[in-house]
């Protein structure tokens, strides 16, 4: 056990958010999410909500500041009336932890999964929420 970390911050979780170098992005994706056809790094964190593990990643997580958009959410589609409040507690939740450095983005959703494809890893939770896929892209750590 360690002191001050989410119990969330699984041994395999922790050790990918620090193998992870500047710029790599990881997914934190809902219960409906391909997580396994996509890609081959994958996290399993069924029994908890995106919500939840979002908040226990970025108390360790830097968000890339240099990057046009820092954080990635998957666009609704066309013509899809859902409601999608997932959307502002993932805000305030990347607010608190990096305040103004957030650039938050949404990407149409097939384009979504081919960056899927290509991120680091991939965090797959039971959050039950549509649309409440997002991707991270890692910043550094400064000395201020």
């Amino acid at each position: 056990m360690l002191k001050n970390l989410s119990p969330l911050l699984t041994p395999s979780l922790l050790k990918t958010l620090c193998e992870m170098g500047h710029g790599d992005e990881i997914v934190l994706a809902d219960g409906n999410f391909p997580a396994e056809s996509l890609n081959s790094r994958v996290i399993r964190l069924d029994a908890h909500g995106g919500a939840e593990v979002l908040k226990a990643i970025v108390s360790v997580f830097p968000l890339d500041t240099y990057a046009e958009s820092n954080a990635v959410l998957m666009e609704k589609v066309p013509g899809d009336d859902v409601e999608t409040p997932i959307w502002d507690e993932y805000e305030k939740i990347l607010v608190a932890a990096e305040g103004d450095a957030v650039k938050t983005a949404h990407v149409e959703r097939f384009a979504f999964y081919e960056r899927a494809k290509r991120a680091y890893a991939v965090i797959a939770t039971g959050e039950t929420a549509l649309y409440a896929n997002l991707i991270l892209k890692k910043g550094v750590i400064t000395d201020k």
